[in-house]
């Protein structure tokens, strides 16, 4: 058995690289991850708080049109 039937046995292939999160670092960096993850959740709290806004008045429009 060639070394080549053996890589594709164990799931390797030997002209794929190693996974890496940023290009050109050979170690995954916990600090950008961790960095990365606090501006998702921002981005996230900040457009579920625009659209809690734009629910509410609406349903504040929607009650002062019934009111008339």
């Amino acid at each position: 058995m060639s070394t080549r039937e053996n890589t594709r046995f164990n799931g390797q292939d030997e002209n794929k690289q190693p996974l890496r999160v940023f290009p050109g670092e050979s170690r995954v960096n916990l600090n950008n991850l961790m960095k990365r993850v606090k501006e998702e959740e921002k981005k996230s709290k900040r457009s579920n708080l625009a659209i809690s806004v734009a629910a509410l008045s609406a349903v504040a429009v929607f009650g002062i049109i019934l009111t008339l």
